[in-house]
């Protein structure tokens, strides 16, 4: 209980509040009118006056109802988790696709969440037919909000369209992707700009990655992959946020390999990576093969990830610090190892005087050794993957 409370201030302290005052409470069943009872609400009441708290944030979902009759009786806005974490997504998000995301996972939290004022704020309609106390400002809402919701999730199916075809066209080079998972503040972005050197914003705050970044990667075969940085994932994720972020988490889902990115100095590594396994099912990626990247090993006593590594996972792992370099050469070489072969090979390509799309691909995914030119043209000796080579020799 204590980590999850650590947690929710740590969420907090990311959307900008000051944690004034902390409070548990253990009963035997929730309260229906409350969540915690009428003694602990006239606590809660007290120490926020004492305080001067202007928000009360709940470790736990509050229903519509109870959420009301703890603002009446603290007398100060109370959101629960959900809603603080939708708080923090719609901050951090930038891009149009994060955007809408953000107010469809919004909309759906709000809609069982709306109250109306009875047939006062009822609206007549017009013409025969349509007398009485028509549709009340509650239905009105609720309608226009579902077709907010729809029109999302349209737009939502485009982008998933879109990145559909961006993977075809991808896949048109074969390039393996790779996907950075794992909990929130594991280290990931700062993972990725060191093995990509990518720039992507990296900071101690809780999501500060929302939307997906793509970079190329050379691994030591000379085989080059994408390597594409995601959204964190914590303890109780919000099933509105996975539904609204499955056109991002997609990315996880079509990637080859996943580096399951854990921080090893965190009290509570072996739980987080149990929830990532958790989420990783739930979006159907559980059977894609995973390494586990043992992230922060420059803060354990010792380095002794050995025993980390048998009490976390039994899959593959591999010790590095994002922060210094250690261990970066070693998951390189891991990755070239676990990932679906596609060896090197030398090869010659006659290619044709205009053929200079050909010539680029060689010059981007391998490595020209020699160039001969003919009378038909050039002569190209150069190393390049095995699948490469394949569409080639169909190609001509």
């Amino acid at each position: 209980m204590e980590d999850s409370l650590e947690e929710l201030a740590e969420l907090a302290g990311s959307a900008g509040a000051e944690i004034v005052g902390r409070a548990m409470q253990t009963r035997p069943s929730p309260e229906a009118a409350t969540l915690i009872g009428h003694g602990k609400v006239d606590e809660l009441r007290a120490q926020v006056l004492s305080d001067r708290a202007d928000v009360l944030i709940f470790d736990h979902d509050l229903t519509p109802t109870q959420q009301r009759n703890l603002e009446k009786a603290v007398d100060c806005k109370v959101i629960d988790r959900t809603q603080l974490i939708l708080d923090i997504f719609a901050s951090r998000a930038r891009t149009r696709e994060g955007r809408m995301q953000v107010e469809l996972a919004q909309l759906n939290y709000v809609l069982p969440r709306l109250t109306g004022h009875g047939a006062q704020m009822s609206r007549l309609g017009g013409g025969i037919g349509t007398r009485g106390p028509g549709e009340t400002k509650l239905e009105t809402d609720r309608r226009r909000i579902a077709q907010r919701i729809k029109k999302i999730k349209d737009d939502l199916e485009g982008v998933r369209a879109g990145r559909a075809l961006h993977r075809q066209r991808r896949s048109a080079v074969p390039l393996a992707t790779l996907a950075l998972a794992g909990y929130t503040n594991a280290g990931k972005s700062t993972l990725f700009n060191r093995l990509t050197r990518a720039g992507v914003v990296a900071d101690a705050r809780m999501f500060a990655t929302l939307d997906p970044t793509v970079r190329p990667l050379a691994l030591p075969s000379r085989r080059r992959v994408l390597l594409s940085d995601t959204v964190g994932f914590i303890r109780s994720l919000p099933t509105t946020l996975v539904q609204a972020f499955r056109a991002t988490l997609e990315e996880v889902k079509e990637a080859a390999l996943i580096l399951h990115i854990v921080d090893v100095s965190a009290p509570a590594a072996a739980e987080n990576t149990a929830r990532v396994r958790e989420v990783l099912a739930e979006i159907d990626a559980a059977e894609i093969p995973q390494i586990l990247v043992m992230n922060k090993i420059d803060r354990i006593p010792g380095g002794d990830t050995d025993t980390i590594a048998r009490r976390l996972s039994n899959t593959r792992a591999v010790g590095v610090s994002a922060l210094t370099g250690e261990g970066i050469d070693h998951l390189l070489q891991t990755i070239d190892e676990v990932l679906p072969l596609d060896p090197i090979v030398r090869t010659v390509l006659h290619l044709a005087p205009g053929d200079g799309a050909t010539l680029a691909m060689l010059h981007e995914f391998g490595r020209v050794l020699s160039t001969r030119y003919t009378e038909e043209g050039s002569e190209i000796e150069a190393e390049i993957p095995q699948s490469l080579e394949r569409r080639l020799a169909y190609k001509g």
